[in-house]
């Protein structure tokens, strides 16, 4: 298995998480699995790699410095962004192979106290964490790299050079915070093109550029996106986000009718329509657009891995569902129960929705002017 060596990893704390004077402790935050028929090979691999990197990083936690380094598991929440568990467990040796052996494998402590003794963490798990990092981070202070679905794969984008990575995420950001709509062209094979135009008045954008030099904050490691949360009508009125979103599912093509900022009606072909069908209609929270993602890594020669976490940092996404952790309404009271809370990528580049092209991406500025970023898949701005 491919891993970083002792200098990576020291150097890699040290630069995604600049020294602050009370910094003391590293979480290594793990999920493991609580149904052991649920685990599979990619979810073993990333746990071993988890205790890997904790062994080194305690071992040269002076070299940080820190005081210490913590391994810290928790039973899965079964699906990502959802909200932690109450406890977690401080492992002293080797992590249990299921949920069960927890209690007899390290002590058990409440995220609240983890949190209030815990400056930094890496949480390299199989459920994304990101969603409740961030609102913890906040209320706690902490800092955090989530890392859902890292693999070994991943590792050569956490040794590209950030700097530059931060010079085109800062570069969007500031063309999105000035915007006040997104017009998305989608070129759709077989079936032509199709138009989202997203609200994007009353709202922020937000970089991840790979560092997290502000306390309170939390987001993806490996980075290089800027991200924004269309309007989603708290104001007193109305989103303006409306079009048809098409999303390919294996081979499917799904076209979601969006209507003020959310999908309501479920069109298209395959067998993936009815499932999204029943999905939408079981979760309407699910539908909503929580947020519009400009990934930047694939100009760095960095290819797709099949997980997310990386795949999204590559090119244009659309997200589904929960949008509170990136300053959104949309949470978890608006889902019927934790396990249903989602938020969910869909990610346009050609390797993972083969048969969906972006034809242009313009931007709405409010004194009537317009820019292109993005035409052919290619962004036009750097």
């Amino acid at each position: 298995m491919t891993t970083l060596t002792p200098k990576d990893l020291i150097g890699l704390v040290q630069s995604v998480f600049p020294r602050h004077p009370d910094d003391r402790f590293l979480g290594m935050l793990v999920d493991i699995p609580s149904d052991p028929g649920r685990d599979n090979p990619a979810w073993k691999e990333r746990r071993l790699l988890a205790e890997n990197w904790h062994e080194t990083l305690k071992e040269h936690a002076a070299d940080i410095p820190l005081e210490g380094v913590r391994l810290i598991a928790y039973a899965d929440v079964g699906s990502n962004n959802a909200d932690l568990p109450d406890a977690g467990f401080v492992i002293e040796g080797r992590l249990p192979d299921h949920a069960g052996q927890l209690e007899n494998s390290g002590q058990r402590r409440f995220f609240e106290n983890i949190f209030q003794e815990t400056q930094i963490f890496l949480a390299p798990t199989e459920f994304s964490t990101t969603a409740p990092l961030k609102v913890a981070a906040k209320h706690f202070g902490f800092r955090a790299a989530t890392m859902p679905g890292f693999s070994s794969q991943m590792i050569p984008a956490l040794q590209i050079d950030y700097a530059k990575v931060a010079r085109r995420v800062d570069a969007l950001k500031t063309r999105l915070d000035r915007a006040e709509w997104a017009d998305v062209l989608f070129l759709v094979d077989r079936h032509g093109e199709c138009k989202v135009l997203f609200d994007l008045r009353f709202r922020t954008a937000h970089s991840s550029a790979g560092r997290f030099p502000e306390q309170g904050t939390a987001g993806n490691l490996p980075s290089g996106e800027a991200y924004i949360v269309p309007y989603e009508g708290e104001q007193g009125e109305s989103s303006r986000t409306h079009g048809e979103l098409p999303v390919q599912v294996g081979q499917d093509i799904i076209f979601f009718s969006i209507v003020e900022n959310r999908a309501v009606r479920v069109d298209g072909e395959g067998e993936s329509v009815s499932a999204e069908r029943i999905h939408l209609k079981r979760e309407p929270a699910y539908g909503n657009m929580a947020e519009l993602g400009f990934g930047v890594l694939s100009d760095f020669g960095l290819q797709p891995t099949g997980e997310i976490l990386l795949d999204e940092k590559l090119g244009f996404h659309v997200a589904f569902g929960r949008s509170d952790h990136f300053g959104g309404m949309v949470g978890p009271k608006d889902f019927s129960s934790p396990q249903e809370v989602i938020h969910l990528d869909r990610i346009y580049i050609p390797a993972t929705q083969p048969r969906i092209k972006i034809g242009s991406i313009i931007l709405g500025y409010p004194d009537g002017g317009t820019e292109t970023v993005m035409k052919a898949g290619q962004y036009q701005i750097f």
